[in-house]
């Protein structure tokens, strides 16, 4: 069994590298040819994160109905379902050049807005989720509501404007 020190290290670790490595990969202008399959990913993405808040949902209310498994189930389905995200949102990146949001006006301004706060909650509630299921699964669940209490809603934002973001952009995606 690991060290709650080293497993607290750990998480520091991958709250400051993910998104360091993120922000790397997407500064990389040279891009990967790894094949047609890769337009996809966007849509793959939306669906991982439509699928993300419908977990959430259910893990929330899986709680309240005292559900203990369900809600383990559900969230942890949640979590394994970030980690595919994120391998698809890399890869996406990595083989293919950002999309330009085409609106004008006023729905330019809201895309942004919904984008910038997308990002912006996709990087504080990291290091919460990451602690709330370190604790879930080490059953300090004291600990694990207490970041729960936090991670949630930040996490369920993220999810549901990833969505949101994605239905708004899906029109200008290259699809050759």
């Amino acid at each position: 069994m690991i060290s709650e020190k080293r497993a607290a290290w750990i998480v520091n670790v991958l709250s400051i590298a993910i998104p360091l490595v993120v922000a790397v990969l997407l500064g990389i202008r040279t891009k990967i040819e790894l094949g047609a399959w890769t337009k996809v990913l966007p849509h793959v993405i939306g669906v991982i994160n439509t699928l993300t808040s419908l977990l959430l949902i259910l893990g929330l209310s899986a709680q309240k109905w005292k559900r203990i498994d369900l809600h383990r189930y559900s969230m942890t389905g949640a979590f394994c379902l970030g980690a595919v995200f994120l391998v698809c949102y890399v890869t996406y990146h990595l083989s293919n050049p950002s999309t330009t949001f085409g609106g004008e006006g006023f729905i330019r301004i809201v895309y942004y807005m919904v984008l910038i706060s997308h990002i912006g909650m996709s990087l504080i509630v990291l290091p919460f989720v990451l602690r709330a299921f370190l604790f879930a699964v080490t059953n300090q669940i004291q600990r694990h509501r207490r970041v729960a209490k936090i991670a949630f809603p930040i996490w369920l934002y993220v999810s549901i404007t990833g969505v949101i973001a994605y239905l708004m952009i899906s029109p200008y995606y290259s699809t050759h």
